[in-house]
């Protein structure tokens, strides 16, 4: 929780092990690897006073405020982080009449599916695809073009572009397609929201 409030350089040191899913401490005259695979889940704030973004006559957040705060992750942290997703405030009539959502058995029966559906495809989760070689990542021409204007727009790294593709995979076997459409890199793309600000600057 409160993932910026973290000192930049714990921060940092998340990004070898969210690569290589191991830990290396070297010393002088050593040298030791640790397995260390594993799921991060982290939260932020919009701003410092956290109400930029729904409601922007509430927040007191000067812009360079606004943009400091962001950039406490750094570019190369947030490209190892697959989806970027905001969450909006849960408004009043939803608290009261309770979620009308779809339930989380329905979320997890889908899910198992999709996971069983990647392991019979090629033994392996689809986070440790290699998108260059797997022919279950191939996208038609209409998907390249989408995934080249994305990059254009958003300034995309190499490893953020395989991390989207990774997701829009993962989208398609969550709706049981057998390969990647425009919709599923789209949806992919929109889960990248910390990207599309960091364009937005880039481009003014």
């Amino acid at each position: 929780d409160e993932f910026p409030e973290f000192r930049r350089d714990v921060l940092e040191g998340l990004r070898q092990p969210l690569e290589d899913g191991e830990v290396v401490i070297g010393r002088a005259l050593w040298r030791l690897r640790f397995p260390c695979r594993f799921q991060l889940l982290a939260a932020m704030n919009p701003c410092p006073c956290g109400h930029w973004g729904e409601n922007d006559e509430r927040c007191e957040c000067l812009p360079h405020l606004r943009v400091r705060y962001r950039t406490r992750i750094s570019g190369p942290l947030l490209d190892r982080i697959d989806l970027h997703v905001p969450v909006r405030r849960v408004a009043y009539d939803e608290l009261v009449d309770g979620n009308r959502s779809e339930s989380s058995a329905a979320v997890r029966a889908r899910v198992v599916a999709a996971r069983k559906r990647q392991r019979r495809r090629n033994g392996r989760r689809n986070a440790e695809l290699d998108v260059l070689e797997s022919g279950d990542c191939e996208l038609d021409r209409e998907g390249r073009r989408l995934l080249e204007n994305a990059h254009d727009r958003l300034g995309l790294s190499a490893r953020a572009h395989v991390r989207v593709v990774r997701v829009a995979r993962t989208v398609a076997d969550l709706a049981g397609e057998r390969r990647i459409a425009c919709s599923h890199l789209e949806e992919a793309i929109q889960h990248r929201s910390l990207d599309r600000g960091a364009g937005a600057r880039r481009s003014r």
